[in-house]
């Protein structure tokens, strides 16, 4: 699967402006409608966006690596504002879970290859308050579903939700 700038830079604005409207991320990037919603079509062709909605689909984007890492950190007054926001605003990280138990944080990032994983280790470990990581590669994804509504039946979501 192979994308040029401009697919890149309109998967980029689709989740910035979180609406996948091709006017909106036409007039966002200065270029029709048409050529945007073309090159969203090929891109779900392509696997890379998975529905209507274009949710990503990392490892045919290019993302093929997903690391899961425990971080224990130094416990002060604020640390996990500190330290959480450190670490989610390093590249590659999506998630970040401030955690009860013997692990302080979550963090899962995926990345595009090997060559990235040492660097995203060596940015937690400079962290101020971080004390040691743990980190995971995922083999396989067995479910891969954000969208809480869709982990539930209809009836379980009417006994919860109503």
């Amino acid at each position: 699967m192979t994308m040029d700038s401009r697919d890149i830079e309109i998967l980029k604005t689709v989740f910035e402006l979180g609406d996948p409207s091709p006017r909106r991320i036409g007039e966002k990037i200065g270029i029709p409608k048409s050529t945007v919603h073309y090159r969203l079509s090929k891109l779900q062709e392509q696997g890379i966006l998975r529905n209507d909605l274009y949710e990503l689909n990392s490892e045919a984007a290019g993302f093929d690596i997903t690391v899961i890492t425990e971080v224990l950190a130094e416990y002060e007054p604020g640390y996990q504002r500190h330290v959480g926001k450190e670490l989610s605003e390093i590249e590659g990280v999506s998630e970040v879970h401030f955690m009860m138990g013997d692990t302080d944080f979550i963090v899962e990032a995926h990345l595009p290859n090997s060559d990235h994983i040492q660097r995203l280790i060596n940015e937690y470990e400079v962290i101020d308050g971080v004390e040691r990581t743990s980190s995971k590669f995922v083999i396989s994804t067995i479910k891969d579903e954000p969208n809480a509504m869709r982990n539930y039946d209809l009836g379980t979501l009417n006994e919860i939700l109503g």
